[in-house]
C-alpha cells in the first residue's frame, strides 16, 4: 500500500512524488528524503536553504509578550524571541525548491500563520507540511494542541495540506521506555479517519521497536498515512531499531527525521548515498 498523493505541485502532493518528479530523489523510499530541523533563526535559516536537503522543519510560535506586533516568529520553546519572522522566513524558503514543515505549540500562532501562507501560496508549489502533538503519547507530559480547532483552523484555510499529527513524548534514560499503545494509536485514527488530507505520525526513534504492532495496524488504516521517526537530541536507541522498522513497513510511508551518527550509519546499513 501506498502513501495517497494530491495533484502535481498542491500541499497534499505525496513528498516522494513531487521529489522524484523533480529527479532530486531515485526510488519511492522516504529514507532518501533527508531533512534540516530548526531552522528558525536566520543564519539556521540559511545554512538549510544551501544545503542539499529535501525538506526545512522549523518552529512557530506567536510571542506572548506582544513583540513583532502580534506577528508569528520562528522559535522552539522555551525560546520566546527569534531574530526571525514567518513573514521572513517564507520570503526566504520560497526562492528555493524544498519542502517545509512548519510545528505549531500553540493554537494561537495557526492562523496568523495560515494567513501568511495563504499570500505564499501561489509560489509554494511544493509539499507543506503542518505540524501539531495533538495528542498525550508515551511519557509525554508537554502540552497538547487541541485538536478540533488546529485541524478545523488549519483546512479552512488550506484544504490540501499535509498534516503530521502527533503525540506528546519523552524518553528517560534510567527506565523502561513504553512505546505506543493501543489506545493511542486508536485515538489518533479515530481522529484522522474524517480527514481526506495526507496525515503523517511523527513517532520518536527511541520509542518505536516497541511499538511496530500498533503503528503497522495504524498505516493499515489508510493509504493516506506515513509515519516520520525523529530522534531528540539525548535519545538513546540503536540503529537496529530502525533497520527493524525498515523490514516491517512500507518503505515509501516511512520517513527519517534522525540526528547524526545514527542518520548517517542507517543510510550506510541501507545502501543509500550519504551527501557529505
Amino acid at each position: 500500500m501506498t502513501a495517497a498523493a494530491g495533484s502535481p505541485g498542491s500541499w497534499s502532493e505525496n513528498v516522494l512524488e513531487y521529489f522524484l518528479r523533480n529527479n532530486q530523489i531515485t526510488a519511492r523510499d522516504g529514507a532518501e528524503i533527508t531533512w534540516y530541523h530548526a531552522a528558525n533563526h536566520k543564519a539556521r535559516m540559511k545554512e538549510a536553504l544551501q544545503s542539499a536537503v529535501h525538506m526545512i522543519e522549523a518552529d512557530v510560535i506567536l510571542p506572548e509578550d506582544g513583540s513583532e506586533h502580534g506577528q508569528p516568529i520562528m522559535a522552539h520553546p522555551p525560546e520566546v524571541s527569534s531574530d526571525n519572522t514567518l513573514q521572513e522566513w517564507l520570503a526566504a524558503v520560497v526562492k528555493s525548491n524544498k519542502g517545509i514543515k512548519l510545528d505549531f505549540k500553540s493554537l494561537a500562532a495557526v492562523e496568523p500563520s495560515m494567513m501568511l501562507l495563504g499570500n505564499m501560496k501561489r509560489y509554494l508549489k511544493r509539499p507543506v507540511w503542518i505540524n501539531a502533538d495533538i495528542l498525550p503519547g508515551p511519557n509525554g507530559s508537554g502540552r497538547v494542541v487541541d485538536a478540533k480547532p488546529f485541524l478545523d483552523t488549519v483546512t479552512s484555510f488550506f484544504p490540501d495540506v499535509t498534516f503530521s499529527l502527533g503525540w506528546t513524548t519523552g524518553w528517560h534514560p534510567q527506565k523502561v521506555n513504553e512505546g505506543y499503545s493501543w489506545p493511542m494509536v486508536k485515538e489518533m485514527d479515530d481522529i484522522c479517519s474524517d480527514l481526506s488530507q495526507p496525515v503523517t505520525f511523527p513517532v520518536r526513534a527511541a520509542l518505536v521497536r516497541q511499538s511496530c504492532s500498533q503503528l503497522l495496524w495504524l498505516l493499515e488504516k489508510s493509504s493516506r498515512y506515513s509515519l516520520t521517526i525523529w530522534t531528540g537530541k539525548e535519545d538513546n536507541y540503536a540503529v537496529e531499531d530502525l533497520l527493524c522498522v525498515r523490514d516491517l513497513f512500507d518503505k515509501s510511508q516511512v520517513f527519517y527525521d534522525i540526528l547524526e551518527p545514527q542518520s548517517h550509519e542507517f543510510k550506510q546499513a541501507i545502501g543509500i548515498k550519504v551527501n557529505l
